[in-house]
């Protein structure tokens, strides 16, 4: 099975399950990126030590772009409009979820990515002294 048949039977909301199963399982995958977002945000603001904020940023980033496009596919593939109990608003919902997951992911990593010049110039300047 290719992965864009594993896809597509996941936003239908797989073998088993009514319609509402695909959006179900985008707005887990969303709200599991937003969460992995949040957190990676807060491991670069040094609230926590535990994980990395960079692994953690780029999870967030994926993530989100996976419930996304598993909402998009639901919404491509289901019938009817909203009311219909088909999941049709759950996938809208889903949608700017996952940006935000990304959204935060992104912000993460260049927080991250900044902390680590600031890190290596303070480092630089300790071995070496200021440069004035």
């Amino acid at each position: 099975m290719s992965a864009t048949d594993v896809l597509t039977v996941a936003a239908e909301g797989g073998v088993i399950g009514d319609g509402r199963t695909g959006a179900i399982l985008a707005l887990g995958v969303g709200l599991i990126g937003v969460a992995v977002g949040w957190l990676a945000l807060a491991r670069v603001a040094g609230r926590f030590s535990t994980g990395n904020a960079r692994t953690g940023a780029l999870s967030a980033m994926a993530v989100g772009l996976v419930g996304t496009a598993l909402a998009a596919l639901h919404l491509a593939t289901s019938s009817g409009g909203p009311g219909t109990g088909n999941g049709i608003v759950g996938a809208i919902v889903a949608i700017p979820l996952g940006l935000v997951a990304m959204a935060l992911g992104r912000r993460a990593l260049t927080r991250s990515r900044r902390a680590e010049r600031s890190a290596d110039r303070f480092e630089h300047e300790r071995e070496f002294g200021s440069i004035s």
